[in-house]
């Protein structure tokens, strides 16, 4: 049975930093591309961020280039994203979500589209006071 957990949410002032965890279980976590995506409130879900098996590839959405880093240790299972830059309209609850691929692109797969993932975590919750 595959179990994928987040961790790491919390509240934050605007500026702030955090940095959100995710553990997957029941699979072979290496063969996976990993990916974190967001939803607010009232808006749809939103993919931000995606890493390759080995951690050879990575992909961002415009909304968070440059404030956010994705990484992964495969030895712990695990995939990071760490949030710097912190801002109000960050505030959402953020998945992480294994991917069909290994990659986080190729031919008709896109790194936010939310039909090329598998595995889907229960969320965290992420709000950034102004």
């Amino acid at each position: 049975q595959v179990q994928v957990v987040e961790s790491g949410g919390g509240l934050v002032q605007t500026g702030g930093s955090l940095r959100l965890s995710c553990t997957a279980s029941g699979l072979t976590f290496g063969d996976y591309g990993m990916g974190w995506f967001r939803r607010a409130p009232g808006k749809e879900r939103e993919g931000i961020s995606c890493i390759a098996w080995n951690g050879a590839g990575t992909s961002y959405a415009d909304s968070v280039k440059g404030r956010f880093t994705i990484s992964r240790d495969n030895a712990k299972n695990t995939v990071y994203l760490q949030m710097s830059s912190l801002r109000p309209e960050d505030t959402a609850m953020y998945y992480c979500a294994a991917r069909t691929w290994r990659s986080c692109g190729g031919a008709g797969h896109s790194f936010n589209d939310p039909s090329d993932y598998k595995y889907w975590g229960q969320g965290t919750q992420v709000t950034v006071s102004s």
